[in-house]
């Protein structure tokens, strides 16, 4: 996080909140980084991963923002530089949106700090083939074993649960779920 003394996002900053894997790889230096709630929206794998975490044959599954009537997701918000917003969205875009699996939305955000920012992220396209509906054991299976481009889903699961608590924020879907899953690993070698 930035210093107090440094620059903060304004109404002349783009916002983006992380969820997922921006959280820890944004592929940008944010000018501010805080830890923001998303209201009417939580959390949850209930995406299969054909690319980047998984296979074709061997599906992983990765997060997306799934709608729920009074529920929330507690994340962090990413303040784009002016200068460099439109090749950061650019960016984002071609890695969120590469597949109609997920949807753009601007929504407001409660900062931490008390600020509230329009913000931009990404949610799940319920209609899509890849979406499903994983029982937890379902869940942990799939992540146990499968790999994708940019490696094993393991290692997606894990690194957005250990960034979500180094921000403070508690996920104990998140957590229980890595637990499942380093048992199953165990049981495989």
């Amino acid at each position: 996080m930035k210093s107090s003394t440094e620059p903060r996002g304004g109404a002349d900053c783009t916002w983006v909140f992380a969820y997922g894997s921006l959280i820890w790889d944004p592929g940008f230096d944010p000018q501010e980084q805080v830890v923001a709630r998303l209201d009417g929206w939580y959390r949850r794998f209930c995406l299969r991963s054909l690319r980047y975490r998984g296979t074709f044959d061997e599906p992983g599954l990765v997060l997306a923002l799934d709608a729920g009537e009074g529920s929330y997701c507690d994340g962090v918000a990413l303040a784009i530089p002016p200068a460099a917003e439109e090749p950061v969205m650019a960016s984002i875009r071609a890695r969120e949106l590469f597949n109609p699996a997920y949807r753009e939305i601007r929504a407001p955000l409660q900062l931490q700090d008390g600020r509230v920012v329009q913000a931009f992220t990404y949610v799940v396209n319920r209609d899509h083939a890849q979406y499903g509906d994983f029982t937890p054991a379902q869940q942990a299976e799939m992540i146990a074993t499968a790999a994708g481009e940019r490696g094993p889903n393991v290692d997606y699961l894990f690194n957005t649960a250990e960034h979500l608590s180094k921000q403070g924020i508690a996920d104990p879907m998140l957590d229980r779920l890595s637990a499942e899953v380093r048992t199953l690993q165990r049981e495989l070698t």
